[in-house]
């Protein structure tokens, strides 16, 4: 999850981070071979589905790798249209300690910056030889699905390479960015993160800045891995509805004990996201695919079928998806346990499209 001691490698951070846990996710996966049903086919035809917060998985945006087709391959296999590709500026500061990730060591002046645009450049080649289209508008989204082109938002996981600098958004946003999460687990000028020190009471006056900013270029703000402070106060900032993309409810049966509980969400969260029109992402840390659905209704009861999406935070481990190519067999779990299919459009992608049409100004 984009979510040892030692200081990690630039290019070998996530990999090494995560790969040491994956066993742990592979007791219960659902056969990858298993066939969607003909309902969840024609689901996904008519409707643009989005996953919410995913790294590209063992050959994407956090491995040690170039670009490849793997994700454009797998999300065709698995009906997926969209995905928000989430590079992660802090990654070079991770290591893992008592099975949870945290930034080991400060940064060095401008080094999660330079960071950051080699991940940009990494996406640019992406997209230019390996299949995948770059969507800035719902229009773009849309001609994507229609063509069967799978496509990605730009997305950025953690503002920490500001630094103070709102020019830098403005740069994201010329290069294609249109998805940005606020914190992530290295202390920034921003506000507080669920596992790390309080020390801004959620979100600082900088903070504020940063939020009013994405709602002028037209970027979605993304509040995971904030506290709730952070996420009560840019409820109030923003004038455009939050995503949180990826996180649990807090005490999730379906999920079961983990040491990821720091980074779920209680209801009360929850619904100050749902509050602002926005929705909650529900990541891939569960026993069996069937408990990762569970784990959608468990969140739906609680805000409602409008205020849910997926968010799996697909990276190197297996968890519930390895990579897209499973999407069709999810919709189609969604389906048998009761969700119509209007609701699973909802959650597969429509919640998500209402939150980035109203973040880009597009229709």
């Amino acid at each position: 999850m984009c979510c040892c001691a030692a200081e990690v490698s630039r290019r070998g951070w996530l990999w090494s981070a995560l790969l040491s846990s994956s066993t742990a996710f592979l007791a219960g996966l659902a056969r990858a071979d298993e066939a969607p049903s003909p309902e969840a086919v024609q689901l996904l035809k008519r409707q643009l589905s989005v996953d919410t917060h995913n790294h590209g998985g063992p050959k994407g945006i956090s491995s040690k790798g170039p670009p490849s087709g793997a994700l454009a391959q797998a999300m065709r296999a698995g009906g997926l249209a969209a995905v928000c590709l989430a590079e992660v500026p802090d990654g070079p500061l991770l290591g893992r300690e008592k099975g949870v990730l945290r930034s080991m060591r400060a940064p060095a002046p401008d080094e999660l910056y330079r960071f950051h645009l080699d991940r940009m450049d990494w996406i640019d080649e992406l997209v230019a030889r390996h299949g995948m289209r770059r969507a800035l508008t719902l229009s773009d989204l849309r001609e994507a699905h229609a063509a069967g082109q799978p496509a990605l938002i730009q997305d950025i996981e953690g503002l920490d390479f500001l630094e103070g600098r709102l020019e830098r958004l403005q740069e994201c946003h010329r290069r294609g960015v249109r998805h940005v999460q606020l914190v992530h687990y290295t202390p920034n000028d921003i506000g507080d993160f669920q596992t790390g020190e309080i020390r801004h009471g959620g979100l600082t006056a900088f903070g504020a800045d940063v939020i009013r900013e994405c709602n002028r270029l037209g970027l979605v703000v993304d509040v995971a891995h904030g506290t709730e402070d952070l996420v009560r106060k840019a409820a109030q900032v923003s004038s455009t509805p939050l995503l949180l993309s990826h996180t649990a409810l807090q005490g999730s049966q379906a999920m079961g004990a983990t040491p990821l509980a720091p980074r779920q969400v209680s209801p009360a969260h929850a619904k100050t996201v749902a509050d602002s029109g926005g929705a909650i992402g529900v990541w891939h840390f569960y026993p069996s695919l069937q408990r990762y659905v569970d784990g959608l209704k468990e969140l739906v009861d609680v805000v409602g079928v409008d205020h849910v999406c997926i968010g799996t935070d697909a990276s190197l481990n297996p968890g519930r998806m390895p990579d897209p190519s499973g999407f069709a067999r999810l919709v189609t779990l969604l389906l048998e346990s009761g969700f119509s299919g209007a609701e699973a459009g909802k959650i597969v992608g429509g919640n998500y499209l209402r939150i980035f049409a109203a973040a880009t100004g597009a229709a």
